[in-house]
């Protein structure tokens, strides 16, 4: 079974009931060509060393793998480096910026990151206020104008879900891009965890889509169309042309696993622990098989913590503003109140 087909059924678990349907078809032939899809042989998603072992298949069919990690790593700031392979040299790195004065001075107060305190507090809506400048609303054509725009279909239901699907997935790259996220977590970043961290935003958002239904599913479709397109321009931009093709199938294969697994680690039959053991793996061990750092276990938790609590904040969103990409993830770092002003 193709990954893409894997996909479709984790969205809508009855057509497992039903059989093919057009959404079957629409995500098959919309994102790659016809056998694009197809797994290694012997691809099972459960098992535990197999999960993450597709990072060493993909690494040894790159000729170049400081390309990739220009794929998704723009030149980076000053960020921290990842104790064990991704994480010690960021956590030193972090420490140091903080207590450089100069550092300080040009980039203004810069909030404590204390981790074990961080993300505990009740969640609320993702939903943007009506007046936020980060809203994204249709444009809206009187006349002539609207007339030759409902004429090309522009206001038809399949084009404002593609619209949609553009300003959701614009949401998460945004919030996974930014260099916070790496800076409070401590991750370097480069490619794997930026795709890693990737992956976990697209199943927060999957996975709130699922409880709309039969819109939530054909609006997912859209979304992982957006994804699949994005990441091959990424991995073509970076300069890999010759292994573009195993290497996205490579990457279709990781993410399918990975859902999986979130899905399973934050089901109510979880311990509480699951979630921290399933981040550790898929985000910060460079394979799965590895026994978690001592000193990562601070930052991983955070990371669980953040995760389990989006995942609520975005139950609590209305349709209306996931629908049209009207939301906002939780800023990672706390905001910095503004010196108040005395007068003399």
């Amino acid at each position: 079974m193709s990954v893409a087909r894997r996909v479709s059924l984790w969205l809508d678990p009855a057509r497992r009931v039903r059989g093919h349907n057009h959404l079957s078809i629409l995500l098959t032939h919309r994102t790659a060509p016809a056998g694009r899809f197809s797994p290694p042989a012997g691809f099972q998603a459960q098992p535990e060393k197999q999960a993450m072992s597709p990072w060493r298949a993909v690494a040894s069919r790159l000729s170049a793998p400081h390309l990739l990690s220009r794929a998704f790593s723009k030149p980076p700031p000053p960020l921290p480096q990842p104790l064990s392979r991704t994480f010690s040299k960021a956590a030193a790195s972090a420490a140091a910026t903080s207590h450089s004065p100069s550092a300080a001075s040009s980039a203004g107060p810069r909030p404590e990151v204390r981790l074990n305190s961080m993300f505990l507090s009740k969640p609320s809506s993702l939903a943007l206020p009506p007046d936020s400048p980060l809203r994204a609303e249709d444009p809206h054509y009187e006349g002539i104008k609207r007339l030759m725009l409902t004429l090309l279909l522009f206001y038809s239901k399949q084009s404002k879900s593609i619209r949609g699907a553009n300003a959701v997935y614009h949401r998460i790259t945004s919030h996974v891009d930014k260099p916070d996220i790496y800076e409070v977590f401590q991750l370097e970043k480069t490619f794997k965890t930026t795709f890693s961290l990737l992956v976990l935003h697209m199943w927060l958002v999957l996975r709130r889509l699922k409880e709309e239904g039969k819109d939530g599913v054909k609006f997912g479709q859209y979304i992982y169309e957006t994804y699949n397109h994005d990441v091959e321009l990424r991995v073509s931009k970076a300069g890999v042309n010759l292994l573009l093709t195993k290497w996205m199938k490579e990457l279709e294969k990781i993410f399918y696993g990975n859902i999986v697994k979130y899905d399973t680690a934050i089901s109510p039959e979880a311990s509480q622990d699951d979630l921290v053991n399933v981040i550790w793996r898929n985000v910060y061990a460079d394979e799965g098989s590895e026994p978690m750092d001592a000193a990562a276990t601070p930052a991983v938790q955070a990371l669980a913590r953040y995760t389990r609590r989006e995942a609520t904040c975005l139950s609590l969103t209305d349709k209306e503003a996931v629908f049209s990409g009207n939301f906002k993830f939780t800023a990672v770092l706390p905001t910095v109140p503004s010196p108040v002003k005395r007068w003399r």
